[in-house]
């Protein structure tokens, strides 16, 4: 897996215009001209797990 996941769309505005800035995760939208961070908080268990 690679250091830095891409989104794919903007969480606001839903467009495609995105690049990398500054910062862990940090990604800004070009077509809204908003910035925002993406971060992986954890694992989820499967459901219905092992037991």
């Amino acid at each position: 897996m690679s250091e830095r996941a891409q989104p794919f769309h903007c969480p606001y505005c839903g467009d495609e215009n995105l690049f990398p800035r500054e910062g862990a995760g940090a990604w800004e939208c070009r077509s809204c001209l908003r910035s925002f961070t993406v971060q992986m908080t954890g694992m989820i268990p499967h459901p219905g797990g092992a037991e």
